[in-house]
């Protein structure tokens, strides 16, 4: 589709959402990501059936781990889009982006 979205934005797939781990989210944030986010699979549609309510659950546990260490929540999302949802993809990677403009770098850093 010829979309185009930020170059700041560094895509890594995975067979499933399901397979991100905790650590992984962390590790990102540790090594210099200002933010992550985890786009997966509509609802209920996952092609392994429940791959991303565990992506959500995890994204969730990372969330309030980063609450009580005092740093933005905001910073980790979770999006949930179709294979045919190319413009909504480019569209929250450009949302992602003005909202980790907004909060500014990393505190982890």
């Amino acid at each position: 589709m010829r979309l185009s979205y930020p170059a700041d934005i560094k895509i890594i797939q995975v067979p499933c959402t399901g397979r991100v781990d905790i650590i992984h989210l962390l590790n990102a944030l540790e090594d210099g990501a200002d933010g992550v986010y985890v786009a997966g699979c509509l609802e209920g549609e996952c092609h392994y059936l429940e791959g991303n309510y565990k992506a959500r659950r995890k994204v969730d546990y990372v969330k309030k781990t980063l609450e009580e260490l005092g740093i933005e929540p905001e910073r980790v999302q979770m999006y949930n889009l179709s294979s045919a949802q190319g413009a909504r993809f480019a569209e929250i990677a450009n949302e992602m982006v003005q909202q980790i403009t907004d909060l500014g770098p990393t505190p982890v850093r």
